[in-house]
């Protein structure tokens, strides 16, 4: 639990430090909005190529190497990333960019498939309250980055945020050698499209990536916009994160503890988590059809609600996809465990590449206000279609019971005489 959370902690600082200054810096070295969406999204896309790869490879390489040798290479990149101010401006930054964020990709895939699959290996029976525990981490680490990201910038300059998280990584990786247990599996012969071609699944994974998207839109877009509406220095702009990350991190253990103690409130979590986050983009900016003036201390209590909402939907989504595929005949083990974290991985990547990618266009086509109304159809759409097939699953399942169980000749006739009294 230990090794997991230090590279959650770790990536998400070295992940969310770029948010209050790198959208700024890049435009210096002549990258445009959509450029820097690209830049972010890129980190998504190769994730979600290698995540597939990794989790189908995961028994053969091992999760303990897997992980560790993710760590001390995101280690290495992130260090890499602080020199990229060197580079002169134009095709060369903004390749060197790319690269750069393709390694780091690659790395974290690595990391997190593994760190998912221990996990779950470790703790089979309380999966939802661990990755909810898990999300602690992930949210001190988008908390603390940000703040950490534009001090060191503005004290210290554009290099020494990367440098000194890189080292913090990499002296964690022979921490991580000594604390991870080696688990032994046999490698199945299931393959991730007859996992994630189940029809549950597939609603699952629409829900994953529309959370995703809504969640990766921000990154390039929102530091922009708070610097320009409510004129913040970097420093500050960092402090206006915390309402999204502290009310995702601070409520993700007990929506896990809920989704494990009670399974069958998971459905309705993932709907209301869904529509909830939709209206909280559509409140973000606001969208202009509102004619709401937006006002930083509105803007910091529709991130918190954004928090919450968030962990509703994505805490439950990883147990979900891991009983949908028990009930369909998989077999249970790390094999599994390392295709279930392999696609929702790549999944969540997918949608981390398409969010920055077509938030940064939307943003620089039509303004935060309205791309972030649009973005939230994502959440809207994969709210709605995983409820339809919810109740249309239980409506099925009723159906087939009432059939397998008719009512027997004593229970008609009291029913008959019922009838004619």
């Amino acid at each position: 639990m230990l090794a997991a959370a230090s590279i959650n902690f770790s990536s998400m600082i070295c992940y969310s430090i770029l948010g209050p200054f790198f959208p700024g810096e890049a435009e210096k070295k002549g990258a445009s909005n959509t450029v820097v969406g690209l830049i972010f999204g890129c980190f998504a896309l190769v994730n979600f190529l290698t995540s597939l790869i990794m989790g189908n490879y995961l028994t053969k390489i091992g999760a303990k190497f897997m992980f560790v040798s993710g760590m001390f290479v995101s280690g290495c990149v992130t260090i890499l990333f602080g020199m990229l101010d060197k580079v002169p401006s134009g095709p060369m930054f903004i390749g060197l960019c790319f690269l750069v964020r393709a390694m780091d990709a690659i790395s974290f895939a690595a990391a997190m498939t593994a760190s998912f699959s221990i996990l779950a290996k470790a703790f089979p029976n309380n999966i939802a309250t661990v990755l909810g525990s898990l999300e602690i981490f992930t949210g001190l680490g988008l908390v603390l980055g940000p703040p950490l990201g534009g001090f060191l910038y503005q004290s210290f300059g554009y290099e020494i945020p990367f440098i000194t998280l890189g080292c913090v990584v990499l002296l964690l990786v022979p921490v991580n050698m000594c604390l991870l247990p080696k688990y032994d599996s046999i490698p199945t012969k299931e393959s991730f499209w007859k996992l994630a071609l189940l029809p549950k699944v597939l609603f699952l994974c629409f829900t994953i990536f529309s959370l995703s998207a809504c969640l990766g839109f921000l990154d390039p877009t929102m530091s922009l916009f708070i610097l320009k509406k409510f004129k913040l220095p970097a420093g500050y702009v960092g402090l206006v994160f915390l309402g999204l990350a502290l009310s995702y991190s601070l409520s993700s253990p007990l929506l896990g503890l809920l989704s494990d103690k009670m399974p069958h409130l998971r459905k309705w979590l993932l709907v209301s988590g869904g529509l909830i986050t939709a209206l909280c983009f559509f409140l973000l900016g606001p969208a202009p059809v509102l004619h709401i003036e937006s006002q930083l201390w509105m803007f910091v209590l529709v991130l918190v609600f954004l928090g919450f909402s968030l962990g509703m939907s994505a805490i439950p989504v990883f147990p979900e996809i891991l009983q949908c595929a028990y009930e369909n005949g998989f077999e249970e083990g790390l094999s599994l465990l390392g295709l279930v974290s392999g696609l929702f991985n790549a999944v969540w990547s997918l949608g981390a590449f398409i969010g920055p990618t077509l938030g940064g266009f939307l943003n620089e086509k039509l303004g935060f206000e309205w791309a972030s109304a649009i973005q939230g159809g994502w959440a809207v759409l994969s709210g709605l279609a995983t409820g339809i097939f919810y109740i249309a699953e239980a409506t099925r399942k009723s159906s087939s019971s009432s059939l397998q169980n008719p009512p027997s000749d004593n229970e008609e006739r009291t029913h008959l005489l019922g009838s004619e009294t």
